[in-house]
């Protein structure tokens, strides 16, 4: 069964009438898409069709609606793989999303490959699902752990990254987009300072770059690259570990049970080839078409237009921002971040602020992100964050700047 196709799209990529959520709230402003995405029609069409037409378990039954079961995810995760560069779909994971996956590769390859006295490398910008299980993993084998620190406006310091490269570094895991500021980070000059200056493997959070720009995975230079379906316009609760082909097939499975194993002898058990080594117990595969259908419709759109539509909006927000007196935007220039913009109001705790936007119909994310070193770093105990996609366009930005100077007039600011 192939994902359905999506409709071909008007220049000024006007497509918010295929999300049904939104189209049934003509008043919400939805702009919490860091978080997780809308569903357009396709994708929720994909998900009932595998249901009513080849919902079986897939690999384990000789009769057809199995075979047809099989079929479905099979070509779902060629369809993600092709999306996302990767010439071999079997180096393609489904997991549950990003983090699992980072969690994959640091219980798997770092716990048989890190010793005591090597050194991880995580950065300050990272999201704790691209922090924490490194601190873990360090702590559990006795490494070191180190932070790179960042530049005044929301960067990875590359000068702090190259000192603390040494040839015991095992591990450099870095976010190709923040999710908290939006900073693409130039992931092609860390891939060649980690080369030259270690034996490590680089290891990428992709949860915020796989659904705004091409990915190219098989000439991005990371050894493994995570991402969340739920974030593409996919399911929640399917996402994928991409890695190098000899890796995955040295690394230890992640978890044991049924469909990973090649044979179970009384004393031992040897391991499925790739993918499935990784992937035991029913495979989600309904979610894996549901996601094969977003990338198709994403791919229908133009990865280089979403990225162009965000750099529009983009613009108009930081403009528009940038006016109301008392708001402070943290972060790189509109054209170095994707589509985030991260502020604070004055002295507006920003849950207060989200709670007045709710009012005006304004979904925005407020707290600290899942990015506390990044707070410290900003001292700042959290920020207001409001996320763009395909689906957004000016309204959405005027009516939260309407929104925001609203919280003004309440705790008693001048209006703008």
């Amino acid at each position: 069964m192939k994902p359905p196709k999506g409709p071909q799209f008007s220049p000024d990529l006007n497509v918010r009438a295929d999300f049904p959520l939104l189209t049934n709230d003509p008043g919400l402003h939805y702009l919490d898409s860091a978080a997780t995405s809308q569903k357009p029609t396709v994708v929720l069409d994909a998900l009932r069709a595998f249901y009513e037409t080849a919902n079986a378990n897939p690999h384990r039954g000789a009769y057809s609606l199995s075979v047809r079961a099989t079929e479905c995810y099979h070509q779902a995760r060629t369809r993600i793989a092709q999306f996302l560069g990767v010439a071999d779909s079997d180096c393609l994971v489904f997991t549950r999303g990003t983090t699992e996956g980072l969690n994959l590769v640091a219980a798997s390859w770092g716990m048989a490959n890190v010793e005591s006295g090597d050194d991880i490398v995580v950065t300050a910008l990272d999201h704790h699902a691209n922090f924490v299980p490194w601190q873990v993993l360090a702590m559990r084998k006795g490494a070191k752990f180190s932070v790179c620190e960042l530049t005044p406006d929301g960067k990875i310091d590359l000068d702090f990254l190259a000192r603390l490269l040494t040839r015991r570094t095992r591990i450099v895991a870095v976010s190709h987009v923040s999710n908290a500021l939006g900073t693409i980070n130039p992931l092609t000059e860390i891939a060649r300072m980690v080369r030259e200056k270690s034996d490590a493997i680089l290891v990428c959070d992709g949860a915020q770059s796989a659904p705004h720009f091409p990915v190219a995975f098989d000439s991005l230079g990371v050894d493994f690259y995570a991402f969340s379906g739920h974030k593409m316009l996919g399911p929640m609760g399917i996402g994928g570990l991409i890695g190098k082909r000899a890796m995955l097939e040295q690394m230890p499975p992640y978890q044991t049970g049924g469909d990973m194993i090649e044979f179970v002898h009384d004393d031992r058990t040897t391991w499925n080839v790739l993918p499935h080594k990784f992937e035991a117990g029913t495979p989600n595969a309904a979610n894996a078409v549901g996601l094969a259908a977003a990338v198709e419709y994403l791919d229908n759109i133009g990865m280089d237009r979403v990225r162009e539509h965000e750099r529009t909006l983009m613009s108009l927000a930081q403009e528009r921002l940038s006016a109301i007196q008392g708001l402070r935007i943290y972060g790189p220039p509109p054209a170095e971040r994707s589509g985030v913009v991260s502020f604070t109001l004055s002295d507006v705790h920003p849950h207060d602020l989200a709670t007045i936007l709710d009012g005006e119909g304004v979904c925005i994310r407020a707290g600290h992100h899942c990015a506390q070193p990044l707070m410290r770093r900003l001292d700042v105990p959290a920020t207001a964050r409001a996320s763009f996609y395909v689906y957004n366009d000016e309204s959405d930005i005027d009516a939260l700047v309407t929104g925001i100077n609203k919280a003004r007039e309440i705790f008693g600011y001048v209006p703008a």
